[in-house]
This record gives C-alpha cells, structure tokens and sequence, in this order.
C-alpha cells in the first residue's frame, strides 16, 4: 500500500507519499480501506517530531480516517467486509489501510458523505469527552470555547447548543465569528481586539463561563481561570500557547474551580471504546437528525498531505481540513 511517511522531522515537505508494507491484523482489529483521512494539529507535531506515536502503533500520521472494511480480525463481532464506517486511531490515517481496533469503528452516520465522515471522530470524541463527560457541561451553563472556526470549535458550539448551553467564542477575523454565528454561538469574542476575559464578564454579568474548553495552554492558564464562574470547569486539550505556565492557586481556590488536562491518542483502548460508545449513543442521532453537521473547508489528496499541513499552519481554515483518495 502507499501512506504518508516522515523520514526526516521538518516542515510539510517533510511528508512523502510511499510504499509501505500492509498493515497486519491482531486480535481484535479490523482492517480499513481508506477513503479519507484529517489534517489535526497533533499531526503537525508529530511532523515536526515532537509526538512520538506510542509503542506498537502506526508510525504514519492521522489520527481518524473513513472508508470501509476490507477484511475481519479474529475476535471481531458486529462488523462485516464492506461496511462504512469512520474510526478513531492512534495513528495511520494517512494511507490507503489501517489497522483498526473495533472498539474505536462507528458507522457513518445517516446522510453523511462517506468521504466527509472523516471530519467526524477526533472531534465528536474530543469534544464529548472532555466538555460533557469530565466537565458535565449542563443546560443554561455558559461554555466557551476558544478557536471557535476550528475543526474542534465548530463541533463544540453545535453540540453544546443541543444540550440548552449559552455558547462563546473566541476567534480572531469577523469571517470566522460570522460563521460560529451562524453555528449557533451568542457571544462573540474577536481576541485580536478584546480580551476574552473581560469579554465574557461583560456577557454574563459578571459571572463568567461554568465550562471552558482551551487549546492554548500556558499562554492563557491564568486568564482562563480569571474567566471561570464560580464552580467553573476548565478543559485543556492543545497546548498551541506553550506547555509551562504559572497559576493563581488563589483565584482557582477562590472559585472552587477545578482544570482537566487529557489527549486521546494514549489512552487505554478500554477507555478509547468507552468515548467511541458514547459518542454514538450521544452524537450519532444528533447528526442523523440534522442538528449537527461537520464542518469542512476543503478536502485535499492524500498524496498531497504537505498542502493540508501548510492550510492548518496558516490558520486560515474554518473547520476541517480532509485528505482523500
């Protein structure tokens, strides 16, 4: 088969489209006939070589892909050849099969493009995972959500609106607030211009937001907290704004607030299986009755993963990058 692979860590030229052996089958797993994978940020990293992928896994980028099965491992039930279907992964979604385990296979939802599904499972589970199982956000809470135009934040406003939440965003062009708008956000923080903090004050009198979902890290630790409503919930899950920062232990204290911090990709495949069943009880109707879509800004080839790099870098996206074939 062909995939994406890293001989040397560098930039999005450093991505080269070659034969590689096939996957091989252990227990348990289904073998996936790509049809398209996404362009994530942890790929970026993994690109530059700041992300090794655990031991065992796939050393190919992508972490999600679409497409269908192309053959059973033992131990596998409840699937079939020829099946669509989307899954998260540890690795290996740029290429043309994967190795999957079948805790982390969902079908592709009810008048989903096969090809589009793979905008889906990164950001169904991340988003599930950490704003409504760990952060219990609940309706009439103010959540908010920075990078609110991004693959993650376009997904988060849809389905925090569902449950009843009042929803803000931070974003940095007019374009990209129009569209959150457009999603269902009511409070619109462009960062380049306002801080987010006072922002979001001014918009709950005072109050703040019951749950924050961040991407930033270190650079807006503080702040975020100084954002928090009382009982207030922060989830970090990117680290765009530095891995070290100081904290006012005083002011979280002062708010009983509490900070989570988790990834998917190293999670125990029990726990990956339990985020995956969670988001098709959950998620899955709500897309298949229309209340939530993905979101895609372009669809790219797999061959050509350095372009879908360079899109992500630039920041000038809205939504999901896709790689096909």
């Amino acid at each position: 088969m062909y995939a994406i692979t890293i001989p040397e860590p560098g930039g999005p030229e450093a991505l080269v489209w070659t034969e590689v052996p096939d996957p091989v089958l252990s227990e348990g797993e289904v073998l996936v006939e790509v049809v398209s994978s996404a362009v994530n940020r942890a790929d970026l990293l993994q690109r530059q070589g700041f992300y090794t992928p655990p031991p065992g896994s796939s050393p190919y980028p992508g972490l999600e892909c679409a497409g269908r099965i192309a053959e059973v491992g033992p131990g596998v039930a409840g699937w079939s050849v020829g099946d669509e279907v989307c899954a998260l992964l540890v690795g290996g979604g740029y290429a043309e099969k994967v190795a999957v385990p079948a805790g982390q296979l969902m079908p592709v939802p009810k008048g989903v493009d096969l090809a589009k599904a793979s905008a889906l499972p990164e950001v169904t589970c991340t988003v599930w995972s950490n704003v409504f199982m760990i952060a219990h956000l609940r309706p009439g809470e103010t959540f908010l959500v920075h990078g609110g135009s991004s693959g993650i934040g376009t997904m988060a406003i849809q389905l925090a609106k569902s449950v009843g939440a009042k929803v803000a965003v931070t974003a940095g062009t007019k374009e990209k607030l129009d569209f959150c708008a457009e999603l269902g956000a009511d409070i619109l923080i462009n960062y380049r211009e306002q801080d987010f903090v006072e922002g979001i004050k001014a918009a709950t009198d005072g109050a703040g937001a019951d749950v924050i979902l961040d991407n930033m890290g270190a650079k807006y630790l503080n702040r975020n907290v100084d954002a928090l409503a009382v009982n207030g919930r922060l989830a970090i899950i990117g680290m765009q704004g530095g891995v070290k920062g100081e904290l006012n232990i005083g002011t979280l204290l002062g708010k009983r607030g509490a900070i989570t911090a988790t990834t998917l990709r190293a999670r125990p495949l029990a726990e990956k299986a339990a985020v995956v069943a969670a988001v098709r009880e959950h998620v899955w109707p709500l897309i298949e009755g229309g209340h939530v879509r993905p979101i895609v800004d372009q669809e790219l080839p797999m061959s050509d993963a350095a372009q879908g790099h360079r899109v992500l870098e630039e920041s000038g996206h809205i939504g999901k990058v896709l790689l096909t074939r």
